[in-house]
């Protein structure tokens, strides 16, 4: 059986990084993240592995850029500002092709905001970000054991769809503390074909993201879009919770989603139909689970620290079927209490509709 440790969330990133067989990692600090560079910069020479710090974000994202074209599973970390500063570099990954993980431990913003946790990344990691027409696999771990997980799972996907993966974590996950385990794993051998490591015994590789003719442009954004398919039919992940009879459904992910947990227990104790659908994989979003949990719903609360992001998402993905309500904090985890009381304030007004 494998030793339960106890172990702060940036930490456990690098360590499941190291784990997954990543050797390369680039980066700059920013709080609430740097402790992902502190572990890294310690572990990654133990293990034979390349840590370097950057200039800037922006001179980290291009360096992972390069490890990546070479063929190396390589990573980055920052938070929000920062990844701001790496979308330019994300799109060309993108574009190119390549594996590469990157995570983000979301702060308060606008601006610079504040250290506090936040998911107002969400637009700009879900939508895109950067420019053009691309897509990134987002997955939303709601603790310090998924941390570890959706890392580990992060290098899975971005391997096997030869895509940037991002892990969206938030201030509150990677500072706390809790008991975890590293499950065994011994990271697949992965085929680079495509990776430029020399030409013996094949022709040569060239890793571009420039399609001057505009016919060539067209036909390589469909190739992408074909795989973002198949992305989707095949990756979307979710979590229930007391869903099967829940007249009210609160939508949450990531820490949000904790704490709305126990307010959908204090309302079934309460005596109160209400459920929980946590959203997993934040793209591809998970409508057709979430449509098969809201099957009871009379009303739907999208649950989040922003002012309001992913209820859009919701939206869509319920087809507006079903009315959807925000309940929100900015730079603040809600206590279960609010969350109870938001639900208990619109259970009240549903049974009025009758």
């Amino acid at each position: 059986m494998s030793e339960v440790i106890l172990m702060k969330g940036n930490e456990a990133i690098g360590e499941a990084a190291i784990r997954a067989n990543c050797r390369h990692f680039f980066g700059y600090p920013i709080t609430p993240q740097t402790e992902v560079l502190e572990y890294l910069a310690r572990r990654l020479p133990e293990e034979g592995g390349a840590y370097v710090q950057a200039e800037s974000e922006i001179s980290a994202i291009n360096m992972v850029f390069g490890a990546s074209c070479a063929g190396a599973r390589v990573m980055t970390a920052s938070s929000s500002p920062g990844i701001s500063l790496m979308q330019e570099g994300i799109s060309y990954i993108a574009s190119a092709q390549l594996p590469a993980v990157i995570i983000n431990i979301m702060r308060g913003a606008p601006g610079l905001g504040g250290i506090h946790p936040s998911q107002a990344d969400y637009f700009q990691s879900v939508k895109g970000g950067g420019h053009g027409d691309y897509k990134l696999i987002v997955l939303a771990p709601s603790s310090v054991q998924e941390l570890i997980d959706h890392t580990m799972l992060a290098f899975e996907l971005s391997e096997k769809y030869r895509t940037p993966v991002m892990v969206f974590g938030d201030g509150m996950l990677g500072q706390m503390m809790e008991p975890v385990v590293f499950p065994d794993y011994l990271p697949p051998p992965v085929d680079r074909p495509w990776a430029t490591t020399g030409m013996e015994g094949r022709g040569p590789n060239i890793v571009h993201t420039l399609y001057l003719p505009a016919p060539d442009l067209e036909n390589h954004c469909h190739r992408l879009f074909d795989k973002y398919r198949d992305i989707e039919a095949r990756e979307k992940r979710s979590q229930e919770y007391f869903t099967d009879d829940a007249e009210i459904l609160v939508v949450s992910y990531g820490i949000a989603s904790r704490v709305a947990r126990a307010g959908v227990e204090m309302a079934r104790e309460a005596g109160i139909k209400a459920g929980l659908f946590r959203p997993i994989t934040l793209w591809p979003f998970p409508d057709l689970q979430l449509q098969a949990a809201a099957k009871q719903a009379r009303l739907l609360i999208s649950a989040e620290i922003s002012m309001g992001q992913m209820i859009e998402d919701v939206r869509l993905g319920i087809r507006d079927k079903v009315p959807v309500k925000l309940f929100n904090r900015i730079g603040l985890v809600p206590n279960p209490d609010e969350i109870f009381e938001f639900i208990k304030a619109e259970a009240g007004e549903v049974s009025k509709i009758g």
